[in-house]
């Protein structure tokens, strides 16, 4: 049983989405780089958004479970679109994640892995396409 489902509806890369709560109203628009005008968010930008925010929620609840203080920490999502050599394309994805100056390299290494292991965005993308995780 689901503990919460978000639904919503798009009309393509040159259209809108749109949430069934209404929160969510968004114009959407083909990159340049695909031959777009690049004047409306994209299917990439939002993902990256969704992907930041999550393994970000993720990583406070992992910190606070191992008492790791995660103050000021941040997740930046760089969502990728590639050629997958078979006429279509994947999806490859970073994640930056800035930490407190004062946490060590190692104890923020184990931080992320650990996180990546509970967040809802990488267990839906794990096998499926490439996620590097980078500490800075």
């Amino acid at each position: 049983m689901s503990l919460y489902t978000a639904v919503a509806t798009a009309t393509g890369r040159d259209g809108r989405a749109f949430s069934s709560d209404g929160k969510l109203d968004v114009g959407l628009a083909l990159q340049k780089e695909l031959g777009g005008t690049g004047d409306g968010i994209n299917p990439e930008q939002l993902f990256a958004a969704g992907y930041a925010a999550c393994f970000a929620t993720s990583m406070q609840l992992v910190a606070l479970e191992k008492q790791i203080d995660v103050s000021g920490m941040s997740v930046t999502a760089e969502v990728g679109l590639v050629p997958n050599g078979q006429g279509g394309f994947q999806l490859e994805v970073t994640l930056r994640t800035k930490l407190p100056e004062n946490l060590s390299r190692n104890i923020g290494r184990e931080l992320i892995e650990a996180t990546h292991q509970v967040c809802p965005y990488s267990n839906a993308t794990r096998g499926n396409i490439p996620v590097e995780l980078l500490v800075e």
